[in-house]
């Protein structure tokens, strides 16, 4: 009888041990596909930081399976396929040659990308963050199977060994480090501007070899503006009427989310980027971003700002001899108002606006030839667009207009030529022909 219940105890206690085993290795696996899932969601919000669709998603086509056109200085590049496909998207990138194609500019197969990838600065991106992107674009993306396309950069331009001697003096691969000497906000804030926000491509002047002039802070030139692709992206530093200067914290984050402030309202590129980007990303990260950006002092471009009520006063009063002036009434007058000023959160001023103002007239001349959308986001669904007029002015009633209006209520920034604007008239003929 005793030892009909040691034989018991034994299998109970096996039964036990089983089913401890069982529900440990269950609430394991559990743990295992939270932790993947905490991953995913995690390099899907990467993913927006990044903007990654923006660029590896063509229109009509499946996301991030590539095809975009971009224009480079020598001919046009499209963007590839970072779906997890095999045969044609990344699906057989192992993790390490993910994080080598974002931050050093490598494929898996050892060519180096042209910089339109914004390598430079996905350097500065943390392991930890390069490994929730991978596992967001291995196991959440749909696969798709769609080939990627040459460039059409003529021979010998289109060789990439090159690249390789560009990355060594323009590229300086290195993750980024917090400075103890600035809050957690401040260091947040220059991680996301500095690294997958990249910035700095757009805002950024670049050099003779396409680079950009400055990476981080530590230049004056870093977001002092740029021209890319026939729109110029402003001054981001501290210049009272070309930069953040009269910005707040709280505009520049409103800014990031809703795509507009009484002051000013986003378009053309900087429209998607708010739209497929900033607009999802935490408060706090755009705070952060905020902190950072006002954190820089003027790059040294004063400009005295004027109040001048003489503009006004002559549209009012039909005074429409100055060249413009009678086009800037038929044309722009019923938005913008006589007195420069548009309407809040609708039609951004143009008295001292930094876009009108601006050195460079490039986004000012493309949005009077070609329109563009505001963004819309989560929280301002309604669209709502700055009409083009190309097809109904020529190109010295739109540089008259223009330098009408960079005249006007103490602007005081230089005229716009017909030659400026057949010039930019050409540039975005070229860029909307359809590829076949």
């Amino acid at each position: 009888m005793r030892e009909y219940m040691r034989m018991r105890m034994k299998m109970r206690t096996g039964w036990c041990a089983a089913i401890a085993l069982g529900s440990y290795l269950s609430c394991a696996g559990v743990q295992a596909a939270m932790v993947n899932l905490a991953q995913i969601k995690s390099g899907e919000y990467l993913s927006r930081a990044g903007d990654c669709i923006a660029c590896h998603t063509a229109v009509g086509r499946p996301s991030f399976a590539g095809g975009l056109k971009m224009m480079m200085p020598f001919g046009a590049i499209y963007s590839t396929n970072i779906t997890p496909d095999v045969e044609t998207g990344i699906g057989n990138y192992s993790e390490q040659d993910f994080s080598r194609a974002l931050r050093e500019g490598i494929a898996k197969d050892g060519h180096h990308l042209y910089p339109a990838m914004p390598y430079p600065s996905f350097s500065k991106i943390t392991d930890h963050d390069v490994h929730d992107l991978y596992v967001y674009f291995m196991y959440q993306v749909p696969a798709v199977r769609q080939e990627n396309r040459h460039s059409d950069i003529p021979f010998p331009l289109n060789q990439r060994f090159p690249l390789a001697l560009w990355d060594n003096i323009f590229a300086a691969s290195q993750t980024y480090y917090s400075d103890p000497q600035k809050t957690a906000d401040w260091n947040r804030g220059a991680y996301l501007v500095q690294g997958l926000g990249h910035c700095g491509s757009c805002h950024t002047p670049r050099g003779v070899g396409y680079q950009e002039k400055a990476l981080d802070q530590t230049s004056t030139r870093y977001l002092s503006g740029g021209t890319l692709e026939g729109w110029h992206a402003p001054n981001l530093r501290g210049d009272t009427t070309t930069g953040l200067g009269q910005w707040n914290e709280g505009e520049i984050s409103q800014f990031l989310k809703l795509g507009h402030i009484e002051r000013a309202t986003a378009f053309g590129s900087m429209a998607e980027v708010i739209h497929n980007s900033t607009q999802y990303l935490s408060d706090a990260d755009r705070q952060a971003i905020a902190a950072y950006l006002k954190s820089f002092p003027a790059d040294g471009n004063f400009r005295v700002q004027v109040n001048d009520n003489g503009t006004t006063n002559r549209l009012d009063n039909a005074v429409a001899s100055i060249p413009g002036a009678q086009l800037y009434l038929d044309h722009c007058a019923d938005c913008h108002l006589s007195s420069g000023q548009g309407e809040t959160n609708r039609y951004p001023p143009l008295a001292q606006n930094p876009v009108v103002v601006s050195d460079d007239p490039s986004s000012l001349i493309n949005l009077v030839l070609n329109g563009s959308h505001a963004p819309t986001t989560q929280f301002t669904p309604k669209d709502i667009k700055m009409p083009g007029f190309s097809a109904e002015l020529d190109d010295k009633e739109i540089a008259d207009v223009l330098t009408f209006i960079r005249h006007g209520w103490g602007n005081q920034a230089r005229a716009v030529t017909a030659a400026q604007v057949n010039e930019m008239r050409k540039l975005t003929a070229k860029q909307s022909q359809v590829s076949n």
